[in-house]
């Protein structure tokens, strides 16, 4: 029965897709290595590893959102879901590589992409759950089918600056927040009634009245 074993050796986005997605590049083994594999549906929950790093001053600011203060950090910072993703993994034996392409979002609404914004320079670690189906040759040549064992993982190193390309790729000098359709009719009608040219003169006009207001 096959024994597969994961690496992840490394990260890049993943160009001219239909949304933003990151390619984590996986190492594949299996034991006993001359066991021919036929085919893998392999599956991964990605979490996020939130205790495993340091944050600086700036960070924890921009992470109150997510964990609270950082007084409280001792119950509140845990690992938290990232996303799931799954491949197809073609026939091979004892050894391989795949790519598992991990849908992303800039939606502001997601605890994923508040915290990859707060997390400003360094690496964030990740952990890869791995589940799925592996069909294989059996010793008397017969197609045979197995579940990959639940305990299957790897740990990766994820570079905050391979996140910033993707979106850089994706949303170039821009964000994408997502509000309730009553707000938005509310913003868009202060856009008109003012004739603001972009959403951008409409939100700074809005943020210069509330600096103005904090300063008096």
């Amino acid at each position: 029965m096959p024994d597969l074993n994961f690496r992840v050796s490394g990260a890049e986005p993943v160009a001219l897709a239909a949304q933003p997605l990151m390619a984590l590049k996986l190492e594949i083994s299996n034991i006993p290595p001359a066991e021919t594999i036929h085919t893998v549906n392999l599956r991964a929950q990605i979490q996020i590893e939130a205790p495993r790093r340091h944050y600086s001053a700036e960070e924890k600011e921009l992470l109150v959102d997510l964990f609270g203060t950082p007084e409280r950090w001792g119950k509140t910072l845990r690992a938290f879901l990232w996303s799931h993703a799954s491949t197809v993994v073609t026939s091979f034996t004892g050894a391989t590589t795949a790519e598992l392409h991990v849908p992303c979002t800039f939606d502001f609404n997601v605890a994923a992409t508040k915290y990859f914004h707060a997390v400003k320079e360094g690496e964030i670690p990740l952990l890869l759950l791995f589940s799925g189906t592996v069909f294989y040759v059996g010793p008397q040549g017969a197609l045979q089918v197995a579940p990959i064992s639940w305990n299957k993982e790897a740990r990766f190193r994820f570079s905050v600056q391979t996140w910033r390309e993707m979106m850089d790729l994706y949303y170039p000098n821009s964000a994408w927040l997502s509000v309730r359709r009553d707000v938005f009719e509310r913003l868009y009608r202060y856009r008109l009634q003012r004739s603001f040219p972009t959403w951008e003169d409409t939100l700074d006009s809005l943020l210069a009245a509330q600096e103005e207001t904090v300063a008096q």
